[in-house]
C-alpha cells in the first residue's frame, strides 16, 4: 500500500513511541511526506533504527530517546527537536502502553504506568509544545486512540485512551485560538508489535496495517485539514460489537 500523498516540505515533525509498529510506520510516513523527522522512543535502538530507515531513504531525522511521562524529558525532546529543525509545526503522539488486565485483576503499577503514558505523557507534550506553537504562529498534534470503545479491553488502556479523547477535545478548544488543530486517529484491527493480533472482526472484513492509520495522521496534518479540529477519525473497518 503506498502512503497517502501530502506534500509536508519544510515542516519539521516530532512522533513520540515511534521506534516500531504504527508510530515508526507514521514517522516513516511523515517522512516521505517531505518532512523532517524527530524519533521518539523509550528504547534507544528502536529509536535510532527508525531514524536510520528514514536517513537511507533520503529524509532527514534525528532520534531522542526519552519517557514522556516526564515533563523535563518532554521538555528536552522540545529543545532537541528546535536544536535539530527550528520551528516544529506537527506532532504526533503514538506512544502508548497495553495490558489486557480485567478491573478486578490489573496491578497498581500497570494502572499507573498507562495513564501516565496514555494521558499524562500526552498532556505534557500538548501542553508544553502547545505553548511553542502558540509563541511561533500554530501547528498540529494528532493523538492515537483506540476504537474498542464498545468491546472488552484491559481497564487501564481504556481508561487512558478515554482521558486523552478528552484531552483532544478540550486541548483543541483552547489552541484553537492560536492556530493549533488538534485532532485524533482512533484504530483498531491493526496489527502492532506492542499489541496482540486483532481479528477483522468489521464490516470491511479484512485486518488494516500500520500504513493505514499513517494515512490518516498524514491527512490530518496537512492542509487538507485545516478547517478539521477536536475530532477523532476512526481507522477501523467499521468495527463490529
Amino acid at each position: 500500500m503506498q502512503n497517502f500523498r501530502v506534500d509536508l516540505q519544510g515542516q519539521a515533525a516530532v512522533v513520540t513511541g515511534a521506534g516500531a509498529g504504527i508510530g515508526q510506520a507514521i514517522a516513516l510516513a511523515l517522512a516521505e511526506a517531505g518532512a523532517r523527522v524527530v524519533v521518539n522512543d523509550l528504547n534507544p535502538d528502536r529509536a535510532d533504527n527508525t531514524a536510520e530507515r528514514i536517513q537511507a531513504a533520503g529524509g532527514t531525522a534525528v532520534a531522542f530517546d526519552g519517557d514522556i511521562t516526564n515533563r523535563y524529558q518532554v521538555a528536552a525532546l522540545i529543545e532537541r527537536a528546535r536544536d535539530s529543525f527550528g520551528r516544529i509545526t506537527l506532532w504526533v503522539n503514538a506512544a502508548g502502553v497495553y495490558k489486557a488486565e480485567p478491573l478486578t485483576k490489573v496491578d497498581e503499577w500497570d494502572w499507573r504506568r498507562q495513564i501516565e503514558v496514555n494521558v499524562i505523557g500526552a498532556f505534557f507534550c500538548v501542553q508544553l509544545m502547545g505553548r511553542v506553537m502558540a509563541e511561533e504562529g500554530g501547528g498540529a498534534f494528532v493523538n492515537l486512540l483506540s476504537s474498542h470503545n464498545t468491546l472488552a479491553q484491559g481497564i487501564g488502556y481504556m481508561a487512558g485512551k478515554a482521558g486523552m479523547a478528552g484531552l483532544t477535545r478540550q486541548a483543541a478548544r483552547e489552541l484553537a485560538p492560536h492556530n493549533i488543530r488538534v485532532n485524533a486517529v482512533a484504530f483498531a484491527a491493526v496489527p502492532d508489535s506492542d499489541m496482540p493480533n486483532p481479528t477483522p472482526q468489521n464490516a470491511l472484513g479484512r485486518l488494516g496495517t500500520p500504513q493505514d492509520v499513517a494515512n490518516a495522521v498524514l491527512f490530518l496534518c496537512s492542509d487538507a485539514a485545516a478547517f478539521i479540529t477536536g475530532q477523532t477519525l476512526h481507522v477501523d473497518g467499521l468495527l463490529l460489537a
